[in-house]
Formats: C-alpha cells, sequence, structure tokens
C-alpha cells in the first residue's frame, strides 16, 4: 500500500477522503469509521497541505459528533500550527482557529479563546470574509462578558463588511450576521434601538399633501414606526428592566410616527419626553435633531429651535462622531436657511453620498432643486430633481417621490414642456391619492392613541374613538 501511495498519492487520499465522507454521511453515521479512515492519511506522511487539512477534518469530526472534546482539541491545534506554516492555506488556517476558540468556550476555557481569535484576526487582514467572521466571533464572546468593549468592535465590523467589495452573497451573509449581533447587543445594553430602523427602512413613506414644502421632510417610513413601537411595548410589557432600558427609544419612535401623521404637537410632546428620560449622548442627539425638524415645520417656534441648533452646531464642537447625524445637521440647518441654505446642503449631500444614506441624499437634491428653481436656475434645478426622483423610486419612498414630482410639474410648466409637465402633474396625483389613502388609515387605527401617551408604563389596552379595544399583543 505504501508502495502504491508513493507512485499515485492523489489516489490513496482521494479513496480514504472518500470512503470518510461516506461514513460520515450514512444513516446513522459511522463516525468511528470516518475517524479511522481519516487517521489512515497520516501513515502515507502526506504533505503538509494535505497533513493540516486532515487534521482539521478530524477534529471537527470529532467536536460536532462525539465528546471526545480532547482529541479534537488536539488535531484542531495540530491544524492551527501546520497551517501557519503553509502560504496562501487561510480557509483551514482561520477554520481550525475559529473552532477551535469554539471547543476552548465549550471547556470554559475563554482566556485561551480570546488570544487565538486575535491572532487570527490580526493576520486575517487580507481576508475580508475571514476577518469579518472571526471579529464576529470575538464580539459575540465578549458579548456576554464584557459589554462595555462590544461597540467599538462592532463598529469596526459594520465599516469592515460596508466596504467590503467581495461575493454579493458572502458580504449579505456576513450583514446579516453582523446585523443580528448589533441587535442583540443593543437590546441586553438598552441603547439604540432607533439606529436599527434605516436598515430595513425599504417601504415608502406616508404623508399628507403639505401646504409648506418643509413639511415633505421625514426621517422613516410609518409602517416601520408602528411595527417597532408595538414590538417594544410587548416586550416591555414583558420586562420592566426592558422598558426602563428602552422609555427613551419607544418615546422617540413614537414621535417619529407622530411627524409622519403631522401630528406636530404630540410629535413635540413625544420628543421632549424622550430627551427627559435618556443620558446617551447618540440618542440625545438624534432626538434634538428630529426635535428642531418639528419646530421648523411649526414655523413660529423660533427661539426654542435657535436655542437647539446651538447644541447641534456641526461646524463647531458637534457632541457626536456620527457621520449620519452630522450629515442630519447640515440638512437641518439648510432646510431652515432654504434660500441662504446651499452651503449646509451641498455638505449633506457630500456626506450622505459617502455613506449611501439614499433618504437624505434624496431630500437634500429636491431640496437643492427647489432652491435653484426659485432662483430662476431652471437647468441646474433639474440636475437635482431628476437624480431625486430616480433615488426615491430606487428606494422606494413615496413621499420623496411626491415632493419631487411636485418640482418637476413646475420646472417643465415653466419651461414650457407642456408634456412632461402634463405627465409629472399624473405622477403627483397618483403619489397623493395613495399617501393621503395610508394617512387616513393610519389614524383610524386604535393605536394611533399612542401618540397621547407621554407618562408612566406603556397601556396595555387601546381604545379607539369609534372601535374595538384592542391588546398590545394582538397586534404581533
Amino acid at each position: 500500500m505504501m508502495a502504491a501511495g508513493a507512485e499515485a498519492p492523489d489516489s490513496w487520499y482521494l479513496a480514504l477522503l472518500g470512503f470518510a465522507e461516506h461514513f460520515r454521511t450514512s444513516s446513522p453515521p459511522k463516525i468511528r469509521l470516518c475517524v479511522h479512515c481519516l487517521q489512515a492519511v497520516f501513515q502515507f506522511k502526506p504533505p503538509q497541505r494535505v497533513e493540516a487539512r486532515t487534521h482539521l477534518q478530524l477534529g471537527s469530526v470529532l467536536y460536532h459528533h462525539t465528546k471526545n472534546s480532547e482529541l479534537a482539541r488536539t488535531h484542531l491545534d495540530e491544524a492551527w500550527r501546520i497551517s501557519q506554516q503553509v502560504p496562501q492555506f487561510e480557509d483551514v488556517k482561520f477554520e481550525a482557529a475559529s473552532l477551535l476558540s469554539e471547543l476552548y468556550c465549550q471547556q470554559n476555557l475563554v482566556d485561551s479563546a480570546k488570544p487565538m481569535l486575535r491572532k487570527a484576526i490580526q493576520i486575517s487582514q487580507q481576508t475580508p470574509y475571514w476577518h469579518c467572521r472571526l471579529l464576529f466571533q470575538l464580539a459575540l464572546l465578549l458579548m456576554e462578558r464584557k459589554l462595555q468593549e462590544v461597540h467599538p468592535l462592532l463598529t469596526l465590523c459594520g465599516q469592515i463588511v460596508e466596504t467590503w467589495q467581495g461575493n454579493p452573497i458572502q458580504k449579505e451573509s456576513l450583514r446579516v450576521f453582523f446585523l443580528v449581533l448589533q441587535v442583540t447587543h443593543y437590546l441586553d445594553a438598552g441603547q439604540q434601538l432607533q439606529q436599527c430602523i434605516q436598515t430595513i427602512s425599504t417601504l415608502h413613506d406616508d404623508e399628507i399633501l403639505p401646504s409648506n414644502s418643509a413639511d415633505l421632510f421625514h426621517w422613516l417610513p410609518k409602517e416601520h414606526m408602528c411595527v417597532l413601537v408595538y414590538l417594544v411595548c410587548q416586550l416591555c410589557q414583558q420586562s420592566p428592566r426592558l422598558f426602563s432600558n428602552h422609555a427613551a427609544q419607544l418615546h422617540t419612535l413614537l414621535g417619529l410616527y407622530c411627524i409622519s401623521v403631522n401630528c406636530m404637537d404630540n410629535a413635540e410632546a413625544q420628543f421632549t419626553t424622550a430627551l427627559r428620560l435618556t443620558t446617551h449622548q447618540e440618542l440625545w442627539t438624534f432626538i434634538v435633531t428630529n426635535l428642531a425638524s418639528v419646530y421648523i415645520r411649526e414655523g413660529n417656534r423660533h427661539q426654542e429651535l435657535y436655542s437647539l441648533l446651538e447644541r447641534i452646531n456641526p461646524d463647531h464642537n458637534f457632541p457626536v462622531s456620527s457621520h449620519c447625524l452630522r450629515a442630519a445637521a447640515f440638512y437641518i440647518r439648510g432646510l431652515l436657511s432654504f434660500f441662504q441654505g446651499r452651503r449646509f446642503l451641498r455638505e449633506t449631500l457630500k456626506m450622505s453620498n459617502a455613506e449611501d444614506l439614499n433618504r437624505l441624499t434624496a431630500c437634500s437634491l429636491v431640496l437643492l432643486g427647489h432652491i435653484f428653481y426659485v432662483l430662476g436656475n431652471h437647468r441646474e434645478s433639474n440636475n437635482m430633481v431628476v437624480p431625486a426622483m430616480q433615488l426615491a423610486s430606487k428606494i422606494p419612498d413615496m413621499s420623496v417621490q411626491l415632493w419631487s414630482s411636485a418640482l418637476l410639474k413646475d420646472l417643465n410648466k415653466a419651461c414650457g414642456n407642456s408634456i412632461d409637465a402634463h405627465e409629472a402633474a399624473q405622477m403627483h396625483q397618483n403619489f397623493s391619492q395613495q399617501l393621503l389613502q395610508d394617512h387616513i388609515a393610519a389614524c383610524s387605527l386604535p393605536e394611533h392613541n399612542l401618540i397621547s401617551w407621554t407618562d408612566g408604563p406603556p397601556p396595555v389596552q387601546i381604545q379607539a374613538q369609534n372601535g374595538p379595544t384592542t391588546s398590545l399583543a394582538s397586534l404581533l
């Protein structure tokens, strides 16, 4: 057999590997025979690549299918040691490190797992898929024991995933894993639930046709506000600790919903309540930015508005490092200035483009288009509104489409393009009718009455003005 192996090493290796896989996938699995086949590979003194991979296969089989954790650990240790000596052998090297750290944790040897993962992370920087996966594994490990170390690590993971230009399926898989870790961390720590909303913002916003163009700006779709608010309500009913941790986020979500259905007084009350309940700097900045948009829409709250804007000045001592929030602060200043606000809006556009903040980009483009239209620069206005409409259709976001179609209608009419103006007017009418229907439907729901809740525990029962009593539990 050795002689045959010397003549055709691939043949004996593939044969043993085939037998091992056959025994492993038998019904029921014949793990003992599988292990014997893999162990026989070492009798032929194989090259390092084959030796390391076989140790990994043995370690994996023993770890997943037997209780012999010590032998599994021995083989995984060998796979890790040998694979580091072989160039361009990342799949074996990093899978061995990942499995070995899992085994350490299973044996309560967390202090051995962490340096293993950190070393693997350090040497995997040129292999983005494994680099992200190992970072996530370390984040999950820290999440169970050291919450204060998790946030910066997850932030790094998110940045790497978003900038990685690799296989789309692998990227989306990593992104889902990252978001699950992130949501788990935020729920456990009681922080930043509202930041998860934009990641699922794929449906249109709802809005009545406003008379003031500033009213066309909204942060998030109403449907998502409803789902998240009621979900958090249900969670909070089951756990007083969860309610205590998430009260500020919950009132923030209610404030955003109030904006979407034009209940500005209720929105102000919800945001004010949220500010009173939070000490988290990023959440505070998020709330203040939204409250400023409420004051702008009301039009007669100048003193309160300027007081808020002094505290979220994106040009000087901005309270947080969040790129998204700083871009939003520029937008709010541009919205306030309107005619004098082109610098702020261009800054918003630059920052939101850099971070793929599609809705903020679209809103900035439409608002700049309005400014150029009022100034008589129709060509520049068209250069703004056309990409805004395209981006709003891609998101999709019906309220931004409504806003864009209104400007397109006026722009084409001013330029004498009667056919295009008629087409834009028809689009505007369709968007307006759909949003109005959705708005009426939302306001008629019994859950809409949550906008009046600003104190105490979340209401268990909600009574509609002209409908039956609804339990929050029935909404889920």
